[in-house]
């Protein structure tokens, strides 16, 4: 299912296999299919539980720029053994502190170290496989290393249940171990060939931030993508966070299923994420981001109408749906980046939109809940979503035909002349253009 043809250099196989297992140990966070159950038992409430999901979202906000630009500024590598590190820390507190305040704490915590490696993480394996001569790898590498960090979930999360009962702070235990693991992948990783971090460090962070924004504000098409990513972004996290649980609760399923059923949705985001490449040949990368975007939205909107185990194929057609618009939104996003010394800060700007769409859809989610609306919400997060995929396809559009319609007059100027080949390919990567 996961096989891959890997570049032939064992240097960039080896990097290639530690960012696999550094995907695989960082996210396996154990406690996802009972973290609400689990606040629920030592007596917090759905407000307060999602009121800090609210916080954690707004503090991931403030942090995605500083943490881009660090990794920008000096190593990804070590940006990402920072946040393996903090996410040790993050796992052990409601260990120790079982309460609203160990939890705000700890999701504190979490919000640091996925911030620290959120951006680093996809720019420091496009970087390493560009500057090794094998960029062409990147859409399958990053695909089969999602795929991969699903695997550990498949078997862990159906059993999770069985651990909290056997020992109730078991899932938060394992899952700092599993993040022990990351921190020495992370060590373990190559430097980037040719010392690109070296010659492409940006002169301050102040510098490395306002280079990002030039750089945002130049390429419309940028922008576009990144609110199209957000789009996506927002409809993984609150569903498989926020929503997986309150959906299964109402339609009637023990807590002991929770974790099958997630690890179900992690078997087909694996399918899926293992092979991103077939449906973006077919449709093209915007085409996909799109399609997959709006099945998403409807996925959501349909398990209102349906019972238990339809709600369950729904679920899983949601998981398909995820694992392959990621790697594909992930390739769109750093092939449309115009300099590469801002990628980490640039990528990190758009988690941080969608991390203030999601703290903003988590109060409301937790208002819907204890008003016991959950099905008005999802109805209307489906109607929202597709009317704002369509106004952004308009947008889309009408970006790519004023791009085309500047360079077609260019190209055809009376002594311009065309470019050499191999010049044309070194010019369109550098400005970030894609064909589609």
């Amino acid at each position: 299912m996961l096989g891959l043809r890997l570049p032939a250099k064992p240097d960039v196989q080896r990097a290639v296999r530690l960012t696999y297992g550094f995907q695989f140990f960082f996210g396996l966070l154990l406690w996802v299919p009972i973290f609400y159950s689990y606040q629920k038992l030592i007596g917090l409430s759905d407000g307060e539980i999602f009121g800090i999901q609210s916080i954690y979202y707004l503090v991931f906000c403030l942090l995605e720029i500083p943490t881009g630009m660090i990794a920008d500024r000096f190593d990804y590598r070590t940006s990402l053994a920072a946040g393996a590190g903090v996410l040790v820390a993050a796992n052990l507190v409601p260990v120790f502190l079982g309460s609203y305040t160990g939890f705000l704490v700890h999701f504190v915590l979490i919000a640091l170290a996925r911030s620290l490696v959120s951006g680093a993480q996809s720019a420091y394996l496009y970087e390493y496989l560009h500057a090794s001569g094998a960029g062409e790898h990147y859409l399958r590498v990053e695909g089969v290393g999602r795929a991969y960090s699903l695997v550990g979930k498949i078997g862990l999360w159906p059993v999770i249940g069985l651990l909290m009962a056997w020992s109730f702070p078991s899932p938060y235990w394992l899952t700092a171990i599993n993040a022990g693991i990351a921190l020495m992948f992370a060590c373990r990783l190559p430097p980037i060939p040719g010392g690109r971090r070296v010659t492409g460090k940006t002169a301050s962070l102040l510098a490395g931030v306002g280079g990002a924004l030039s750089a945002l504000r130049s390429s419309r098409w940028l922008a576009l993508l990144m609110v199209q990513g957000i789009a996506m972004v927002t409809l993984v996290r609150i569903c498989q966070v926020n929503l997986f649980q309150p959906i299964l609760e109402a339609k009637a399923l023990s807590v002991n299923w929770y974790g099958a059923v997630l690890a179900a949705m992690a078997v087909f985001e694996a399918l899926g994420a293992a092979r991103p490449h077939r449906l973006r040949r077919a449709i093209g990368p915007v085409g996909s981001v799109f399609t997959l975007t709006i099945v998403m939205a409807l996925c959501l909107g349909v398990i209102v109408f349906v019972g238990s185990f339809p709600a369950v194929v729904l679920l899983c057609v949601f998981a398909v749906a995820t694992g392959i618009a990621f790697p594909v939104q992930k390739q769109l996003l750093n092939d449309s980046i115009p300099d590469s010394r801002y990628r980490a800060t640039l990528l990190s700007m758009e988690s941080i939109v969608d991390r203030a769409v999601c703290a903003v859809v988590a109060v409301a989610l937790g208002a819907y809940l204890a008003a016991g609306q959950l099905n008005a919400f999802l109805v209307l997060t489906a109607i929202v979503t597709c009317v704002v995929m369509a106004l952004l396809a308009v947008l889309l559009l009408a970006v790519r035909k004023h791009r085309s319609d500047r360079r077609v007059p260019t190209a055809r100027r009376p002594g311009a002349g065309f470019p050499p080949a191999g010049l044309e390919r070194r010019t369109r990567r550098q400005v970030g253009e894609v064909r589609h």
